[in-house]
């Protein structure tokens, strides 16, 4: 056997719990069982990393028994841990009412997972107001906006911004007890999220800002924006002053990178 092989098939009898047959010459049951147990804490732990508040909000037994029956499931396959839990929210949207007891956890990992994708995001250069200053109204039609790329755009089936914001700021190493925190109430709507310098940060959109963005990600250029506005305003005069409005408001958050 190369060294090669015996790599793979011990790594399978610590990750797939396959047989060891021959592999290990010797008792090294106990061995074997420790490493086994590392492997699933290990990424266990890196999942409540990356998932802080919704391992706040479970608790850490029913964080543990989530993070081991995902990890059954979607085993670890990136050579870093750090993107380990890429589909946990899909997971949790299936996974059943025994390791998932009210449906508004789903989007508490989607906007966790959304925030940590936002702060490991490239850099790239922000667009500022003087790229556009010099623009005639030829170039302002046919201008064609692009976001940065951490901009995160997350549908979300509950309003559990406020709920996150408690938990996130509550620490469990404090005497502090966990926060009270009611019900969140179904609400269909989308999330933003981003990096502005080293600090990531979100909030909840309107539709008619959630629909620019789409329009902006997909390359519309600025008059077809104004043409979605008029539509779903009814109003063509107010639509570029609206659309103007919510492109200051991106300049400043640093939503849009230079072209």
């Amino acid at each position: 056997m190369t060294t090669i092989e015996l790599q793979r098939r011990l790594a399978a009898a610590i990750r797939d719990d396959a047989d060891v047959g021959e592999l290990l010459a010797g008792d090294f049951t106990t061995g074997l069982a420790v490493y086994r147990h590392a492997y699933r804490a290990r990424l266990v732990a890196a999942l409540a990393d990356n998932y802080t508040v919704l391992a706040r909000a479970l608790g850490d037994a029913a964080f543990d028994a989530l993070g081991r029956a995902y990890l059954a499931t979607q085993p670890s396959r990136h050579p870093s841990i750090r993107w380990f839990g890429h589909a946990l929210a899909d997971f949790m949207a299936v996974a059943g009412d025994s390791l998932v007891p009210h449906a508004s956890l789903v989007d508490v990992a989607r906007m966790d997972w959304a925030l940590r994708g936002a702060f490991d995001a490239a850099d790239a250069p922000p667009l500022d107001a003087a790229t556009l200053a010099g623009l005639d109204p030829d170039g302002w039609a046919g201008l064609v906006l692009q976001l940065q790329p951490s901009v995160q755009r997350v549908p979300l089936a509950h309003a559990i911004e406020p709920a996150w914001r408690a938990l996130r700021e509550w620490e469990p190493e404090s005497a502090e007890d966990p926060p009270g925190l009611p019900e969140p109430l179904p609400h269909e709507h989308v999330l933003l999220a981003w990096r502005q310098g080293l600090e990531t940060r979100w909030r909840s959109l309107e539709p008619l800002e959630a629909a620019l963005l789409d329009a902006v990600a997909v390359g519309q250029p600025f008059a077809r924006l104004c043409e979605r506005v008029a539509e779903q305003l009814g109003d063509a005069e107010a639509a570029a002053p609206a659309v103007v409005a919510a492109l200051q408001r991106w300049l400043a958050e640093g939503l849009l990178r230079q072209p």
